[in-house]
């Protein structure tokens, strides 16, 4: 199926929209960049990105229709994109075959260098909300850092910074939970915006070195006792408490 078609079907746009979106660089099959509207793509098979979110399709008659969701505890120096053109180790890298084969893609992303709770599945509808501004779902994560916290740093970024970058930041809340020895302190802070990388940008503006940064928590989940690198089936409760926390299926919800 040409591309722009597969596009028009899913409900995402027109096809003329399509062929811009295309040309503009914005849409991305299997983690590559698309080069023309008129590829043949695999709705069923491929990954199809628009700005960087999957695209749901409709399955083909005789297919099974359940989403799969899915937790992953991320170990460090993997990249959570479906490809990756420096040819470093990505996270559909890393699941068991019969995973990869439901389709699921990440749902945002944690930095190379950073590890913890991240959320896989092949529902595009709870993927785009849970990664749109307006939800705000809170996430929780335990940094390690380096240097001196003191209560003007920990106050600054309640407060809600501006980075060097100029870019302003929402008020985020920060426990400290350790202090250790050599200079190093356990912080517990919990965002709800999506900068990129945030958390060690302010820390870099702060004086602050990280050196560990673990993701604990994502709106009402928790990472609890999950091993690094080891992946679980969310439960039905989860699910619902998720797409309740984004209003998935809720009527008026948008």
């Amino acid at each position: 199926m040409r591309l722009n078609k597969a596009l028009a079907m899913a409900g995402v746009c027109s096809r003329r929209k399509a062929d811009e979106l295309v040309f503009a660089g914005n849409v991305a099959v299997n983690g590559i960049t698309a080069s023309s509207p008129g590829i043949q793509v695999d709705p069923q098979n491929d990954i199809v990105t628009v700005f960087g979110k999957p695209v749901a399709f409709l399955p083909q008659e005789g297919q099974a229709t359940e989403h799969a969701y899915y937790m992953l505890n991320k170990p460090v120096e993997v990249v959570t994109t479906a490809s990756d053109p420096q040819g470093r180790r990505t996270v559909l890298e890393i699941l068991p075959e019969e995973v990869r084969k439901r389709r699921v893609f990440p749902v945002g992303r944690l930095d190379f260098f950073s590890e913890g709770l991240l959320l896989l599945t092949s529902d595009g509808d709870l993927t785009y909300r849970m990664t749109h501004p307006r939800y705000h779902l809170p996430k929780v994560y335990e940094v390690l850092v380096r240097g001196e916290v003191t209560r003007d740093k920990l106050e600054a970024m309640r407060r809600g910074m501006t980075l060097a970058e100029g870019e302003k930041l929402a008020p985020v809340e920060v426990k400290v939970l350790d202090k250790q020895m050599l200079g190093k302190t356990l912080l517990e802070l919990t965002l709800i915006q999506g900068i990129n990388r945030q958390i060690r940008r302010m820390c870099r503006d702060l004086g602050l070195t990280v050196l560990k940064l673990r993701r604990t928590c994502e709106g009402p989940l928790s990472l609890g006792a999950l091993p690094t690198g080891k992946l679980r089936t969310l439960t039905p409760a989860e699910v619902k408490v998720l797409k309740t926390a984004v209003a998935v299926g809720i009527p008026g919800s948008e």
